[in-house]
């Protein structure tokens, strides 16, 4: 019977290496910094999001800014914001009447640079 291609990465054996399962056991941090990195990647699982934090790598916006580039509502920006704003990707501030948003910090745009190189090797 010939291999084929979809059988090529499937292990075979039963043994297990103790010593590197160890090794990992011990460097693995605890479930809940585990599920807040997975709760931080669902954030950037929408694309409205992802966008409106691309904008904000360019500069500071308002929700009106946001909604005009986007062609959205201020509302569902506004939505989307609040998530962001949850999730401490995005902070505000105020200058009147006007709110503006910009990136909580420059590790944002650290992982999104990360993201882009990994997609662009694809």
């Amino acid at each position: 019977m010939v291999q084929t291609d979809n059988f090529k990465d499937r292990c075979d054996c039963n043994i297990i290496h103790e010593d590197i399962v160890n090794i990992v056991k011990n460097r693995m941090p605890d479930d809940e910094i585990l599920f807040d990195l997975a709760e931080l990647f669902k954030v950037f699982g929408d694309s409205t999001r992802v966008k409106i934090l691309y904008a904000l790598f360019q500069h500071q916006m308002c929700v009106c800014d946001i909604a005009a580039l986007l062609g959205m509502t201020k509302s569902s920006i506004s939505h989307q914001l609040r998530v962001l704003k949850q999730a401490k990707l995005v902070k505000y501030k105020k200058d009147g009447k006007i709110v503006f948003y910009s990136l909580d910090d420059e590790h944002i745009k650290n992982i999104f640079d990360q993201a882009f190189h990994h997609i662009k090797e694809i």
